[in-house]
């Protein structure tokens, strides 16, 4: 029966530098924002020479585009399956804020939204990698209310994912306001309310 390999101290030190690195890419980014941000800023902050992060992105925009990618692929959205219409929106949306709490990565969030504006690689990346998955969570809220009767068979699908995700937002990004059970759960009957008249 075959064992299995044990990393060598080469592998264990490579991804450690990986780490390092990574920590460091993001602490740049809260600080000084997408396009200040530099491999040389980077690599001062990991504690490590520019050619660690040459041999494994060949530039700060493929380098913040992996990082950004895999952040984002590893706190998906699971798709809420609670039986109804209120559940899953109270799911939703607890899930979305548990995202969004952390300052850090609201400071990230609110910097790479607004330098995005005119970088269309990076408005490229966040829709990619951010938009696309959310919203298709949120669609499928939508369309499981649809298939149990809650909401009306014409209901617009783009205007009810955006009633799903942009308030929230909005409110967390922007306005910086408090999002406590209270108001989640004020916000989800308000958008319940809403899907039923937002019909095509």
């Amino acid at each position: 029966m075959a064992t299995k390999r044990e990393a060598s101290g080469g592998a264990v030190l490579r991804q450690q530098v990986t780490e390092a690195i990574t920590e460091a890419a993001f602490a740049e980014l809260a600080e000084t924002g997408y396009a200040r941000t530099s491999m040389e800023a980077v690599a001062r902050r990991a504690g490590v020479g520019k050619a660690a992060l040459y041999r494994r992105w060949p530039s700060k925009q493929a380098m913040l585009t992996e990082l950004i990618r895999d952040k984002v692929t590893a706190t998906l959205p699971p798709t809420p399956a609670t039986g109804s219409l209120r559940g899953d929106l109270r799911e939703l949306l607890t899930t979305f804020r548990g995202q969004l709490t952390s300052p850090h990565l609201t400071r990230i969030g609110a910097g790479l939204l607004a330098e995005a504006g005119h970088d269309p690689a990076l408005a490229e990346i966040l829709e990619t990698w951010v938009s696309t998955p959310r919203r298709a969570a949120a669609r499928a809220v939508l369309q499981n209310a649809i298939e149990r009767g809650e909401l009306p068979p014409g209901l617009d699908l783009e205007l009810g994912t955006d009633l799903l995700i942009a308030p929230l937002a909005f409110r967390m990004l922007v306005v910086r306001g408090h999002s406590d059970d209270g108001y989640l759960a004020r916000l989800a009957a308000a958008i319940e309310a809403a899907l039923q008249a937002a019909v095509c």
